[in-house]
């Protein structure tokens, strides 16, 4: 009889956790059954159901979830940050809506699938802290990206002058950004009109990997977007899990970024891969996908402040707040 733990993971397809899916790494006392999904039916059916044992999630929704005591949530997350994506590049406008810079965002009208998304998060509190762009200085509209009836999936309740109105039921924001009828969106996902060179639809910043380097050179931050959260009543029963799972994540991770670097045949298809993993290096240095408390404690705090901020966390927490106290020292791997 097996004295492992089954444990069902529903993640990402990543290279940092290929060595898991294909049981070259191993969580030590775990039977692990990994499922790859698309991250919005992860998010659905962790948040709405339960189904998974440990799932990754939308480090937003998991810090509402937290509500005012952390305790009563049905999550406890780990400090390993799966996806991980500067968002200038998330701004898109529409051609000619006279928008060239961002402080003409102000007064404007504004599309978001959901107002509590990560990356919306993370654009609204750049856009306010290095642009001149309030958080109450734009009208928000919600909906479906290419799919109409998406709603929110956390409650939200924003601050005072926060204006958020859904669209029509049977819209959706890419095709209301092209027509003009939202004046920008803010989007995790490419809309379909700008991946298909619709001339109506082009990014905010005209060069927004130039403008990501320099986020980052300011104020190293380079934004999380989801956490690893185990069921709370899971964790309870095994406590050592939390730990073992980080660690294992941990093992993948390192793997992955050795892939990397190998150039006898090319692991990704980027023909100049090697070139731009030195230039990622060059800016951001040798691990610039940390996992842990530590090393990412500066990234979470502004997190976590915008979070605040914008009427979503019900209190201020700070970074070590949200994790399983097992993972608030660093692991080793």
């Amino acid at each position: 009889m097996s004295t492992l733990l089954p444990v069902t993971v529903a993640c990402g397809d990543y290279d940092r956790t290929l060595a898991l899916r294909t049981g070259e790494v191993r969580a030590e006392g775990v039977a692990l059954n990994y499922l790859t999904l698309p991250v919005e039916e992860t998010f659905f059916r962790m948040v709405s159901y339960r189904e998974f044992d440990v799932a990754e999630m939308s480090l937003s929704t998991y810090v509402m979830m937290l509500g005012d005591d952390s305790e009563t949530s049905p999550f406890v997350a780990i400090p390993v940050f799966p996806s991980r994506v500067f968002r200038h590049s998330g701004i898109y406008v529409n051609a000619r809506s006279g928008i060239e810079a961002p402080d003409d965002l102000v007064g404007r009208v504004v599309g978001v699938p959901e107002y509590q998304i990560t990356a919306a998060v993370w654009i609204r509190g750049l856009l306010a802290e290095h642009h001149g762009v309030p958080v109450d200085g734009v009208r928000y509209r919600t909906g479906g990206l290419h799919a109409p009836g998406r709603h929110e999936k956390v409650a939200v309740n924003p601050p005072p002058g926060v204006e958020i109105a859904a669209i029509p039921e049977d819209r959706t924001l890419a095709d209301m950004l092209v027509t003009g009828e939202i004046d920008a969106l803010y989007s995790a996902r490419t809309p379909r009109p700008f991946a298909e060179g619709s001339p109506e639809v082009r990014h905010l910043f005209p060069r927004p990997h130039e403008a990501e380097a320099e986020y980052f050179r300011k104020t190293r931050i380079f934004p999380i977007m989801h956490v690893l959260a185990l069921r709370r009543e899971l964790y309870r029963a095994h406590p050592w899990l939390a730990r073992s799972l980080m660690k294992a994540f941990g093992e993948a991770k390192v793997l992955a970024a050795a892939d990397m670097d190998e150039t006898a045949a090319l692991r990704y298809m980027l023909p100049w891969l090697a070139e731009e993993v030195r230039r990622t290096r060059e800016v951001m240095g040798e691990d610039y996908w940390p996992y842990g408390i530590r090393d990412n404690e500066h990234t979470l705090s502004a997190f976590l402040r915008y979070s605040h901020e914008q009427g979503l966390a019900q209190r201020s927490w700070e970074p070590r707040d949200l994790f399983a106290k097992e993972c608030h020292g660093e692991v080793v791997v």
